[in-house]
């Protein structure tokens, strides 16, 4: 394994490791689990019969008949809702667990998100501060060496000013930078539910992500793979399972019933059946008198369905403007990662060389000399950023699709071969 790739391998280890922690330990996160687990638990009881009825009476005063005393009544009674009510309810609870199992998905890919994009931009920080670090190295050594063409009478000292300003503009620079590794721990610290005091080792680089699909499969596959947009495909027939049942409670309810009357015995003992008691089969059924009430809760089940739809519609043309823009941001960090790696940062290497040659010669200025550390300086720092964009960008495409995008990883980082500055 190259060293490029094992600074890839060990980057990404260390961000597993960190996606590992938030999802073990945030409590969004664990919430949103126990809201599916109580929706699961939720379907055996929709789908459960009405508990049966026991009633037991008692006749203070007896009645008197032929076979003997009324004692007492003895009744159980079961009802069954109409056909089909217990299987729209069972449906209804089974779609409201699985849009609670879209909520928790979207939920994970959201923290996810979240501890990618604080790592990522983590990871640019401590390479801006090398690439910054580098540079004021490099500026210090040309100071030297405008100090010595000073000496020597052979540049003005204009230029040995000009030098030293640039030099504190860029130790400026890297102490911002420096100060913005703290709040980028908490941060980060945050999206994976640590102490915000929490140390994180450096990222070694940022990697480069090429998706292996294309913008329009990406697309493609938003809503079906989209949790979010799953969850309003739940809720749309949640809604619509409400609207049967509405339906369904135009028809009664049927109650099956036996009785048993305790009886004691005759008052003559030979009369035939004495003390026998007396059962009793009943059904009973309520009637769905109040139509008016049963029509509007059916109205109220078409709006809340329309109102769901429209939301899902809303929802889904949010979803598709968000995963066109983050693709163009996507696409553009991956144009400037080609264009600086591949053009401007060589070019820049050989100007500053060159530019540096012909200074020692005294056919440049140091003005010279300062605009091309810079030119180089911020090409560095462009790529880097480019790079952290790149992997952003993907990761919020990732929470958008509510999945993992295959991609291929290639462990590019900024060259660390010299400028040529001949010593």
């Amino acid at each position: 394994m190259s060293s490029v790739q094992n600074s890839e391998h060990k980057t990404l280890t260390m961000l597993s490791e960190y996606l590992n922690q938030a999802a073990l330990h945030n409590p969004e996160l664990e919430s949103a689990f126990y809201r599916w687990k109580a929706a699961l638990d939720k379907i055996p009881q929709v789908r459960a019969l009405p508990d049966p009825r026991f009633t037991f009476a008692y006749y203070v005063r007896n009645v008197e008949t032929r076979v003997g005393p009324q004692e007492a009544r003895l009744a159980l009674l079961q009802t069954f809702p109409w056909f089909g009510v217990l299987d729209l309810r069972e449906d209804a609870a089974v779609q409201e667990a699985n849009a609670a199992k879209a909520h928790y998905d979207n939920v994970k890919f959201k923290i996810f998100y979240d501890v990618k994009n604080a790592f990522y931009e983590y990871a640019y920080l401590a390479q801006a501060i090398r690439i910054a670090s580098q540079d004021v190295e490099i500026l210090r050594y040309f100071e030297s060496v405008v100090r010595a063409r000073y000496s020597a009478g052979a540049v003005p000292y204009a230029d040995v000013v000009r030098v030293q300003v640039q030099l504190g503009r860029l130790e400026d620079r890297l102490k911002t930078l420096q100060d913005l590794r703290k709040p980028i721990m908490a941060k980060l610290a945050a999206s994976t539910n640590l102490p915000p005091e929490t140390q994180f080792p450096e990222p070694q680089t940022v990697p480069v992500m090429l998706l292996s699909k294309t913008d329009g499969e990406l697309l493609k596959d938003l809503p079906e793979s989209s949790p979010q947009l799953k969850r309003f495909e739940h809720l749309e027939a949640i809604e619509k399972a409400g609207i049967e049942l509405a339906k369904k409670d135009f028809y009664p309810d049927v109650t099956f019933g036996i009785e048993d009357i305790i009886t004691g015995s005759a008052l003559v003992p030979t009369t035939p059946d004495s003390g026998k008691d007396a059962v009793i089969a009943s059904v009973m059924i309520n009637i769905p008198f109040w139509w008016e009430k049963r029509k509007s809760a059916v109205r109220e089940g078409r709006a809340k369905l329309a109102s769901t739809s429209k939301a899902a519609e809303a929802l889904k043309r949010s979803l598709i403007s968000d995963m066109e823009l983050a693709l163009y941001k996507y696409r553009d960090a991956q144009r400037k990662i080609d264009l600086y790696i591949n053009a401007l940062i060589p070019k820049a290497e050989e100007a500053l060389s060159v530019t540096l040659e012909a200074f020692q010669a005294g056919t440049h200025s140091s003005l010279d000399l300062i605009d091309a550390e810079k030119t180089r300086l911020e090409f560095q720092l462009s790529y880097i950023r480019a790079l952290a964009d790149q992997a952003q960008r993907l990761a919020e495409l990732e929470w958008l699709l509510g999945k993992e995008i295959p991609c291929e990883i290639h462990g590019a980082i900024l060259p660390e071969e010299g400028i040529g500055l001949g010593h």
